[in-house]
């Protein structure tokens, strides 16, 4: 435990510069350019290369020591760093008030890739929960690496906004780099017991082809699989628009340190899961988080406050931690461990693979549709007497609709087979040997 807890220590300092860069960035952006579409648009590449890269993550993490992935992910976020602070440096201040700049959308790419590095480490984790941590403990062990990340996610909620405020991303970009030293440097000396690595010599390092197979082979993971993916398609709404409409209420300050005191919530479900577990079925605990979620999600908004807001997203941010965790705790279990990496990278590139399509499109259909129904449009006579009007309740009904539509698909999935198919095999017992080659 120790190890672990030396593990999730270096996470918080790693992700905090991570996450830091990541949310300033989307400051940065929308306070210089004003462009709703072009906030949408940066996090819609996060997560096509999101999606794109998992896969071969899990393989880099499958086949190699986990420490030694950890430190490469480190390694190119800081060099990735060093260089967009020398492109912020060599360019004039106006180029970035321009949303068409091509110097701009270089220094967003390039940023990004240094943050998805970080991913690497984000598939390595549950893989080290499961060598270090025993099966009845790994729930637990789950709601605190919840909780390290609410810690980092609390941090750069609290600075990102104050660094941009103070000097653009002058000060995140040298923090930045500052901080991934120092991860880097502890990560270097920090002993992690692990197991010979194990795998077939005659397989390709990224076997998308034995992965699936393995998914394939448990009953009901896939549609587990699928059930996040949707998830995330809806999810996307909320990374699209949700700085845009909470910008829309308060300053950039103010925002910041408002997320950071919202994002105690993580800390608040990971340290609830670290104390009490997820009870007999993570899956019943996944789909009941779901449901909070969403009912929030169509009410968090209903009015244009920012109290409402807060509450309502201070709660959605206490129950995110039970659907992560469970479904690492499943993987942990049904999954074999030699395979996980690729699986938990597999599930990370499905996952994601919907949000680009939603951030992308839900920018300018706010623009195009929901903000012109809600400033001018039908929507003004139908419910803006009690809903309000203007471009941001636009915004704003968009997150109602999303959270009724999420909710109706929730339920649909827990009265599905596949829910009593993969609940019925996490409860037994998964010792099945899975196809013959298959597990390396």
């Amino acid at each position: 435990m120790k190890t672990f807890y030396q593990i999730l220590a270096n996470t918080v300092l790693a992700n905090v510069t991570n996450m830091t860069v990541w949310f300033a960035m989307i400051f940065f952006i929308y306070l210089e350019t004003k462009s709703v579409t072009a906030t949408s648009i940066v996090s819609g590449i996060y997560l096509v290369m999101t999606a794109s890269l998992g896969i071969w993550f899990g393989s880099l993490v499958d086949h190699n020591k986990k420490k030694n992935v950890m430190i490469l992910s480190g390694v190119i976020s800081l060099l990735i760093y060093i260089i967009g602070f020398a492109i912020y440096l060599s360019t004039p201040a106006e180029t970035w008030k321009d949303p068409t700049s091509v110097t701009l959308w270089i220094l967003n790419v390039l940023l990004l890739v240094g943050v998805i590095a970080g991913n690497i480490r984000g598939i390595a984790v549950p893989t080290l929960v499961t060598i270090l941590i025993p099966e009845d403990g790994r729930a637990k062990a789950n709601g605190l690496t919840g909780t390290a990340f609410g810690i980092a996610f609390l941090i750069c909620s609290a600075i990102s906004g104050i660094l941009v405020g103070m000097g653009g991303m002058f000060y995140v970009l040298i923090l930045g780099i500052v901080m991934m030293i120092l991860s880097i440097l502890h990560l270097w000396f920090l002993v992690i017991s692990e197991k010979e690595i194990v795998h077939l010599e005659h397989q390709p390092k990224v076997d998308l082809r034995g992965t699936f197979a393995v998914v394939a082979a448990i009953p009901g993971l896939m549609a587990l699989i699928l059930f996040s993916t949707i998830n995330n398609f809806l999810g996307g709404t909320f990374m699209g628009l949700m700085d845009a409409y909470g910008l829309s209420l308060v300053s950039v300050e103010v925002w910041g340190l408002l997320f950071a005191v919202i994002s105690c919530g993580f800390i608040i479900g990971g340290m609830f899961i670290s104390k009490y577990g997820l009870g007999k079925n993570p899956l019943f605990a996944m789909f009941a988080a779901n449901i909070v979620i969403w009912i929030i999600s169509a009410l968090f908004t209903i009015q244009p406050s920012i109290v409402l807001l807060s509450v309502g997203m201070f709660i959605y941010i206490s129950v995110v931690p039970f659907i992560e965790a469970a479904e690492q705790t499943i993987l942990q279990k049904v999954v074999p461990q030699e395979r996980q990496g690729r699986v938990f990278g597999f599930a990370q590139s499905v996952e994601q693979s919907a949000s680009p399509l939603t951030t992308f499109l839900i920018g300018p259909i706010a623009e195009t549709f929901f903000i012109p129904f809600m400033t001018t449009g039908a929507g003004v006579g139908l419910i803006g007497s009690w809903f309000g009007t203007g471009p941001a309740r636009g915004i704003a009904l968009v997150f109602v609709v999303t959270g009724i539509i999420g909710l109706i698909l929730t339920i649909i999935a827990m009265k599905s087979k596949y829910y009593k198919l993969l609940s019925d095999r996490y409860m037994n017992d998964v010792s099945e040997t899975l196809p013959e080659g298959e597990l390396a």
